[in-house]
């Protein structure tokens, strides 16, 4: 009796263990069918800015979630039916392709496609000081000086022109490329409105342009600004070499006077103290 009820026992777990061995493989089949829910275009390799994206740099991989990311293409074809494209920005390996990180042919070169709406490109020649040493890459945020000398006066004075300005490009450079070696860039191309445009146009002829290097985590901050003049460097600089010397290598006045007597042929000197009458 006991043995019969023992090989029930078995028969019915044997049975309970085949159907959850079966339940959990249809589960993992589901899931498995709901993660491969499309494709997505990625790159084969790491794209530079302004590098051609061929179609043997781009790759079709299984993607899980049931919608793509805002811009991302779901085929090679997709990618590829406007013709040939662009990177505006670095693209890592494996990284899914966006158009906002790409541009085709027709919308005229790459620096026109990376002006954002309504703004405008403009180069400023700057050289190793004026760049800041090369320090300033594609994407950094700058602020715009203007150093002058006033002809009448002859008084020099820095005004900031330009707050917050995106540099799309470093001489023909217009992405970040941290593997190479830095350079002195001879010219600095900003983006600005027509009106700054104009402006930097103007400040180049009537002095010279520097560039201020901004903090990243404050870029978006405009600060309130002043002229700068020669006579807030006063303190800075200590007293002016003329009243220096008026007030440290000036001999002071004495208040007594030396008479010499000549008694025979031997002068004698005699130090009298002055009066109101001297």
């Amino acid at each position: 009796m006991r043995s019969t009820s023992n090989m029930i026992i078995l028969a019915v777990a044997v049975v309970m263990g085949t159907v959850a061995a079966f339940m959990a493989r249809a589960w993992l089949q589901g899931q498995t069918h709901t993660a491969s829910t499309g494709t997505i275009v990625v790159a084969l390799a790491a794209l530079d800015s302004g590098a051609p994206i061929a179609e043997d740099k781009i790759a079709e991989v299984s993607w899980g979630a049931s919608a793509l990311p805002e811009g991302a293409f779901a085929s090679k074809q997709e990618f590829l039916k406007d013709g040939r494209r662009i990177a505006l920005a670095p693209v890592l390996r494996n990284e899914p392709i966006l158009r906002s990180k790409t541009a085709t042919a027709d919308q005229g070169g790459l620096l026109s496609a990376l002006l954002e709406k309504n703004m405008r490109a403009v180069t400023v020649r700057v050289d190793e000081v004026s760049g800041i040493a090369g320090f300033i890459r594609p994407g950094s945020r700058v602020d715009v000086a203007l150093i002058r000398t006033e002809g009448g006066s002859g008084h020099a004075s820095s005004d900031i022109i330009l707050q917050n300005v995106k540099v799309l490009a470093t001489d023909q450079l217009t992405g970040m490329q941290i593997d190479k070696a830095a350079t002195i860039a001879r010219a600095v191309t900003l983006e600005v409105t027509s009106d700054d445009a104009q402006k930097v146009l103007l400040a180049e002829k009537v002095g010279r342009l520097s560039l201020v290097l901004r903090q990243p985590g404050v870029a978006n901050n405009v600060d309130s600004s002043r002229r700068i003049t020669e006579k807030d460097l006063a303190g800075s600089l200590g007293p002016a070499p003329a009243q220096a010397a008026e007030t440290t290598g000036a001999v002071r006045r004495s208040d007594n006077t030396t008479v010499t007597i000549i008694r025979g042929t031997k002068p004698e000197d005699y130090s009298v103290k002055s009066g109101p009458n001297w």
